[in-house]
């Protein structure tokens, strides 16, 4: 075998493992694609089904919070615009996420207007639905978080050397993400009550006057003022130590007594 004749073999054998290489490549963009539709399609249909049950909501608190018409409005037309995004074959996927995100947020303001009426969060009909939406929203979080993860594989494959070569030539391009909306990461603000500071003088203003005190005993004039009654204190009782008693020395230094001629009694050894 000649010089040519191998030097054609390595050729067609580099060939052939290009081939391979690219459509293995092409094959798994392809697929991460497919898998980046399939995760929108799940999302889309929770989408839809939050869409169907928010005029239902917004009609029931009509009922008790009709004069609420900003928020009201603001839900009716944010819905209508995902509808219509959604409707759209051409619209782009960042438009049906951007019409979402509204829709999300302006749930968000009703939620909190539905916090100052005590009746209709009581409501049967509304907890139900409340139930509901909380159960779609659940799934939504799910379904996007599902979808994001494969966002992220088929992305890092097109920006990713080799394969942003085979992405570049069969333009293959990069999928948006479903971004959380502002909305859902805000959180109750909640103020604690500040140390009251002692008032100062305006210019031109009195001062306020004092918190009143523990009222005195009045005087009569020419009368001295009588105290005020005090507590009456215990005496403090100080331990004190058994004292023994004061042995005397016997008399006529411990002799017995005995009895004289005349009646009298001596010491010492008896008279006799």
């Amino acid at each position: 075998m000649n010089g040519p004749v191998i030097a054609l073999i390595v050729i067609l054998a580099v060939i052939l493992v290009l081939v391979v290489w690219f459509v293995t490549t092409y094959n798994s963009l392809v697929q991460l694609r497919n898998r980046v539709t399939n995760g929108w399609a799940q999302v889309d249909v929770l989408l839809k089904k939050r869409a169907d049950l928010i005029p239902n909501i917004v009609e029931t608190v009509k009922g008790y919070a009709g004069h609420e018409n900003a928020v009201l409005t603001q839900v009716t037309q944010a819905r209508a615009n995902a509808v219509s995004a959604a409707s759209q074959p051409n619209a782009s996927l960042a438009t049906r996420i951007n019409a979402e995100n509204q829709l999300s947020r302006a749930m968000f303001n009703l939620r909190a207007v539905v916090e100052a009426y005590p009746d209709l969060k009581a409501n049967v009909n509304f907890m139900d639905l409340q139930r509901q939406l909380a159960q779609i929203e659940e799934q939504i979080a799910y379904g996007r978080q599902f979808y994001n993860d494969v966002v992220l594989k088929y992305n890092n494959k097109i920006q990713t050397i080799p394969s942003n070569i085979v992405a570049g030539m069969c333009h293959f391009v990069e999928a948006a993400y479903f971004n959380v909306d502002d909305a859902d990461r805000q959180v109750p603000q909640v103020n604690f009550a500040q140390p009251q500071q002692p008032p100062t003088a305006q210019p031109g203003m009195p001062m306020p006057s004092p918190a009143p005190t523990q009222p005195t005993q009045p005087t009569q004039p020419g009368m001295p003022a009588q105290p005020q009654p005090t507590m009456p204190t215990q005496p403090v009782q100080q331990p004190t130590m058994p004292t023994q008693p004061v042995q005397q020395p016997p008399a006529n230094n411990g002799y017995p007594q005995y009895p004289t001629a005349d009646g009298s009694q001596t010491g010492g050894y008896p008279q006799y």
